[in-house]
């Protein structure tokens, strides 16, 4: 047995209480490898026993099948020198250790709804009796605060802890309410990790069932800063239907399995156009029959004149497409809608401001899947 096929063992071994693994941690310094015998020296930034025990442990049995002799050396690293992989690992999740489950909306594609479909997310799960946060990631184009019509600073606690506005029984925080929304943000990359690692450490988020996190596009500092600090119980991609979409989101899913953290489900949102109406000819209603449209679909009029339509606007199939791809469910599909759109700009998402919209019924059904998935 070779370096390589150690390493892809090794790469199977978590470290406790994160979805990510030991090498991909970079806690694997040195592969040595002596007849059948073999040493692994490990560097771990954590002051905690049993946790580095464990990992020790866990080598040792995988290994063991292959080598008569497996002997695991462990170095407590200084974390000022190795910042970018491990360290911290156990402040940082004790930092959230009231909360249950913490889950990302992501999507490698900015324009894609993440934030709507985010704070539906989260609404529903509040409205099925959760106590639920949601942390608006998107250092430059917070969106939050206009979905929720927040125009309001979050006061301190004595321990200078942020405190997260309350929406109806929803936690809920972002970094506009800070900045304000219309100021421009330019900030380099360390600034960008170090004020998303704050938005966890240093705000009172106290006990919660679910974490919703807003994440902005892209594969950049606040993705990478969430998977090394933190043990997320996984991500649920966005993605409109289109292949200008979809190019950008397959690079935000394969980022999410590189780095081992388990992608729960895909949501195609913008999914056509639901129209529907009453078909009248020189003021009579239209009993039975059919309407075609340009692009060639036709719809059936029901018998009291009515019909029912979803109309691509972009193109079909495109989330499931993905999910097919990354061999995970199809969470759902939401269809264009402008009572959603309305909502939205009003500051209430249509969950709330509906609960019996059939985009909120939608909604209310990913929600269950999402529950049922993690549990």
């Amino acid at each position: 047995m070779n370096k390589a096929q150690v390493k892809e063992i090794l790469s199977k071994i978590n470290y406790p209480g994160f979805s990510r693994d030991i090498i991909s941690f970079g806690m694997v310094k040195d592969i040595i490898i002596e007849n059948d015998g073999i040493i692994i020296n490990l560097t771990i930034t954590s002051n905690n026993v049993e946790k580095i025990e464990l990992v020790s442990n866990n080598i040792k049995k995988e290994l063991s099948q292959f080598f008569s002799s497996v002997i695991v050396n462990t170095k407590n690293a200084d974390t000022n020198k190795d910042s970018s992989s491990s360290s911290n690992l156990d402040s940082e999740n004790n930092a959230l250790s009231n909360i249950k489950h913490v889950i990302a909306v992501a999507s490698g594609k900015g324009g894609v709804g993440k934030s709507t479909v985010a704070s539906n997310i989260a609404c529903g799960l509040m409205k099925r009796g959760n106590k639920v946060g949601l942390l608006d990631l998107d250092i430059y184009g917070p969106s939050l605060p206009i979905i929720f019509g927040i125009n309001q600073k979050p006061e301190m606690t004595k321990d200078n802890k942020l405190i997260p506005i309350k929406i109806h029984d929803m936690k809920v925080m972002s970094f506009g309410f800070i900045s304000g929304n219309d100021t421009p943000v330019i900030w380099r990359g360390p600034l960008i990790s170090r004020m998303t690692e704050q938005f966890f450490k240093d705000v009172d988020w106290g006990e919660l069932d679910y974490l919703i996190l807003d994440l902005p596009p892209g594969t950049g500092d606040v993705q990478l800063t969430l998977t090394q600090k933190l043990r997320m119980s996984g991500a649920l991609i966005v993605t409109t239907p289109q292949d200008i979409a979809l190019s950008d989101v397959k690079k935000g899913a394969d980022m999410f399995n590189k780095v081992k953290t388990p992608i729960l489900g895909v949501l195609e949102n913008m999914s056509g156009f639901n129209l529907n109406g009453l078909v009248l000819k020189e003021g009579k209603v239209i009993n039975g029959g059919n309407i075609k449209f340009s692009n060639g679909s036709e719809v059936i009029i029901n018998e009291d004149g009515t019909f029912d339509a979803n109309i691509s606007l972009f193109k079909e199939g495109g989330g499931l497409s993905e999910s097919k791809r990354l061999n995970i469910p199809l969470l759902g599909t939401i269809p264009f809608s402008p009572d959603i759109v309305i909502s939205t700009d009003d500051g209430e998402p249509i969950i709330l401001k509906d609960p019996s919209h059939f985009s909120s019924k939608l909604y209310f059904s990913i929600v269950d899947k999402l529950v049922t998935i993690i549990n």
